[in-house]
Formats: C-alpha cells, sequence, structure tokens
C-alpha cells in the first residue's frame, strides 16, 4: 500500500514520511527509528516539571495511557510515585464490572488527550510523524484487576482461569472502549498507532490465543473500518506484545503492518518465521544504552545486519529508563542512521 499520509486541513505539510514508508512495506534510504518511552520518564526536563502532571509529562509511557483509558471508564487511579498507576479499588468480583463506565462514553471523556494530540502534531512541524497510543485489553485488564502493577499478574490470570466468562465480558468492554480512542487519535493528528500488550509474557501460547490475540485482531479490524467510515486515510498500525515470541506468526497475521520486538528474540529467527508480510520493529536491549557510545554503535551494527535494510523500523526492545544518558539515545540514533546508509551501499 502506498504510504498515504492522514492530514486532516490546517496541519503542516510532512516533509519526513520515512518511518511511514518502512511501516506500510515500502523501500527507504535509511532505517527510521523512534524510542519507546521518551520525554516523560527520561528526559531531565520534564522530569523537573512533572509537578504539574500536564498530558506532555505525562502520556509518554505505556502505563500513563492505559491510566488514562481507565480513569476514562470510571475507575479511580492515583500515580504512585516510582510505580507508576495505582488502582485504589481494583475489579475482585464479576459484579465489579457494573461499576464501569458505558465504553461508548470513553473517547467523549478523552477530549483533552486528542487536544493534546493536535497541538504536539501542530508543534512538530512536518518534521516528524506523530503516533498515537493505547494499551492493549489483556494489559488493561491486569492493571484493573491487579490494582496496579504485579510481578505474577495472578489476580488477572485468576480471573481468566475461575471467571472466563466474565473475562471475556471484560475484554469485550475494553475493546469496544479503545476503538473510538484510537479512531478519535488519527483524527486529532495521529499518524500512526501503536498498541502495546506489555503483559504477553505472563500468558502462555493457550492463554494468549484465548484471552488476548482475539483482542487484538479485533481491534485492528474495527479500528480500520472505523477509520474508513469516519473519512480518514489509513494509518499504519503497531501491534508490540513484550515477551510474546511464542505467538510471532499469529501476531504477523493479526491486522497490523508492523510487529514490534522486545531484546529475546533474534532478529533473524523472526524474519525467518514471519516473512516479509509484515515489517519489523526493535529491538537493541535498552540496557544497551549503559555501554560506550563506541559500543552502542557496534550493537547497533549487528542489529541492522541482523534485520536487514528493508521492513524494518530500528527501536529498543522496550522502553528508555529514567536514569539514561540522552548523548547515549543519540548516539544510538546517529548510529541507525549512520549504518543502515552503509548497509544500503553494499
Amino acid at each position: 500500500m502506498e504510504a498515504k499520509e492522514s492530514r486532516p486541513q490546517g496541519f503542516p505539510e510532512l516533509k519526513n514520511d520515512t518511518f511511514l514508508r518502512a511501516a506500510w512495506g515500502e523501500e527507504t534510504d535509511y532505517t527510521p527509528v523512534w524510542c519507546m518511552r521518551q520525554a516523560g520518564r527520561y528526559l531531565p526536563e520534564f522530569r523537573e516539571t512533572r509537578a504539574a502532571q500536564d498530558f506532555f509529562s505525562t502520556c509518554r509511557s505505556p502505563e500513563a495511557c492505559c491510566e488514562l483509558t481507565l480513569q476514562a471508564l470510571g475507575m479511580e487511579v492515583t500515580m504512585v510515585p516510582g510505580k507508576g498507576p495505582s488502582f485504589p479499588e481494583p475489579l475482585r468480583e464479576e459484579r465489579d464490572l457494573e461499576r464501569l463506565r458505558d465504553p461508548a462514553t470513553v473517547a467523549s471523556e478523552l477530549g483533552y488527550v486528542f487536544q493534546a494530540i493536535t497541538l504536539t502534531r501542530q508543534q512538530l512541524a512536518g518534521r516528524v510523524p506523530l503516533i498515537g497510543f493505547a494499551g492493549a485489553p489483556w494489559t488493561l485488564m491486569t492493571y484493573m484487576v491487579e490494582g496496579g502493577g504485579s510481578s505474577t499478574m495472578s489476580q488477572a490470570k485468576r480471573w481468566l482461569y475461575q471467571r472466563p466468562q466474565a473475562s471475556h465480558q471484560l475484554l469485550r468492554i475494553l475493546t469496544d472502549a479503545l476503538v473510538p480512542y484510537l479512531v478519535g487519535q488519527v483524527a486529532a493528528g495521529a499518524q500512526a498507532l501503536q498498541l502495546f500488550e506489555s503483559h504477553a509474557g505472563h500468558l502462555g501460547p493457550q492463554l494468549f490465543s484465548k484471552f488476548a490475540l482475539p483482542y487484538i485482531r479485533d481491534v485492528s479490524k474495527r479500528v480500520k473500518a472505523g477509520l474508513q467510515e469516519a473519512g480518514l486515510a489509513p494509518v499504519p498500525m503497531i501491534i508490540f506484545a513484550k515477551d510474546g515470541h511464542f505467538a510471532l506468526e499469529e501476531l504477523a497475521q493479526a491486522g497490523y503492518e508492523v510487529v514490534g520486538l522486545d531484546w529475546t528474540v533474534a532478529p533473524e529467527k523472526a524474519r525467518e518465521r514471519v516473512g516479509k508480510t509484515v515489517t519489523l520493529q526493535g529491538n537493541l536491549d535498552p540496557c544497551a544504552l549503559y555501554a560506550s557510545e563506541e559500543e552502542i554503535g557496534k550493537l547497533v551494527q549487528q542489529m541492522l545486519n541482523d534485520f536487514g535494510p528493508q521492513h524494518y523500523i530500528a527501536n529498543l526492545g522496550h522502553g528508555l529508563y529514567p536514569d539514561m544518558d540522552p548523548e547515549h539515545v543519540g548516539a544510538f540514533v546517529d548510529a541507525v542512521h549512520k549504518h543502515s546508509r552503509l548497509l544500503r551501499q553494499n
């Protein structure tokens, strides 16, 4: 498919569409690169203004995206410093589902998010595309049932085993909330969308195919249909299921143009498994950014060789950590641009 740019009236013209072209599977002159969890978690100037709790300093981490969606559904959320979102009244019984708001109202509750997206798109002045985000249904469910983060997700998984029907009901509610939220992000100016299933790894292949994959597929199908109905140009969609390596083939056929990989997956094996039907994204170990700039360059070179020059977007295998040196992030980006150009000359 051609790299169409979704440009509602009034937005500056996009000057750099390399990322979008790679996402659509088109050839590019160099490998585009971006990093998950940017300013809100790691840039010092943003961390200093965090007290204001405004959109720009909180919405760049997956946890904060989850927090927004669940607040709109009527869940009370508090941000615990150093821990992320916490839910004082998690879902404990089936009847707790009754206190959730109608998912159809979620998009209207999140008008300020859409305004922030529009403002960001304007301020980017066409320098790079703007990516919209949301947590996938299973990942959102874990926050709602666990009351925050968890090392085992045992309470959420308990629901899957003891209350499968209620679990599906909750996952459907979340899917119904996510679809208009993501379509709304594109209407507001997002030029690509990433759905992240941060807690895929807590599910084995069977639970994943029963409780996560059907909803991941549904989100993609319904968002694409929703964009068409709204008269908006299609945007590429990315699925990032952390530790979901056991479902790579299924994810590659779930209706997303790009499949994100974490750092535990060997790029050449992933390429063998999914072929060239999708673009791959990732997957440098985020902790590699603690290495020297020279070492980062070598690691990037190896990663690019393993992925190959096309159908590829460079990224880390997860988000940046708060103590990472912005200079080393810059070295990572520069190395991707430099080595990917050299790779195309050979």
